[in-house]
């Protein structure tokens, strides 16, 4: 898996400029790097066909990586506060905050809801700051139709950055290495699992 472009939204430049940051953002890198398909390939292929491939799956393998990097998934998180806010993986700071990611596998629609999500967790004093990833538009086209792409968000960009909220807010664009005719699809739904 590749990381094409992080783009900054909201930056007020405290806690982006500390040591737990880094490490945050490493933690994120380093759980989309791990995900390969076929397992074992050391790279992340897709299958070769049009909107033949899921993306729960995808996002299964990348939380379950930040679980074990000491990360909480939305099943896991035992803060009230945050519980109600459902997003997808957290991870507690030495401030008594989180950071919050967001890996989408639904319509553009949910991408502005995931964006919401953040920014309301930020302005109201719960999240440090969160990250939304997302597919490019060439990996787009091998994925479930419609799911929210980078380029099918970027105009919205200049809007999500008119914001007051403290913190730093992010999306990171991903894409896969390659396509493969003669590896599996990965299944649509739940059942794919087992493939990443």
């Amino acid at each position: 898996m590749k990381i094409l472009r992080k783009k900054i939204l909201i930056n007020d430049g405290k806690f982006s400029n500390t040591s737990e940051y880094e490490t945050v953002l490493n933690n994120i890198e380093e759980a989309i790097f791990a995900i390969e398909n076929p397992k074992g390939s050391g790279a992340f292929l897709l299958y070769d066909k049009k909107k033949g491939n899921g993306v729960k799956p995808i996002k299964d393998a990348f939380i379950l990586k930040l679980n074990e990097l000491g990360w909480k998934d939305e099943k896991l998180v035992v803060d009230p506060n945050l519980k109600k806010r459902k997003i997808d993986t957290t991870k507690e700071l030495s401030t008594g905050k989180y950071f919050g990611v967001e890996w989408e596998t639904g319509n553009i629609s949910s991408s502005h809801r995931a964006i919401n999500r953040l920014l309301k967790g930020m302005h109201e004093g719960v999240l440090e700051g969160g990250v939304l990833v997302l597919p490019s538009r060439k990996m787009y086209n091998y994925l479930t139709d419609r799911v929210g792409n980078f380029k099918e968000l970027e105009p919205y960009f200049e809007v999500m950055s008119d914001s007051t909220a403290p913190g730093i807010l992010l999306i990171i664009e991903i894409e896969h290495d390659g396509v493969r005719d003669d590896i599996p699809s990965i299944k649509k739904g739940t059942d794919g699992r087992a493939l990443i």
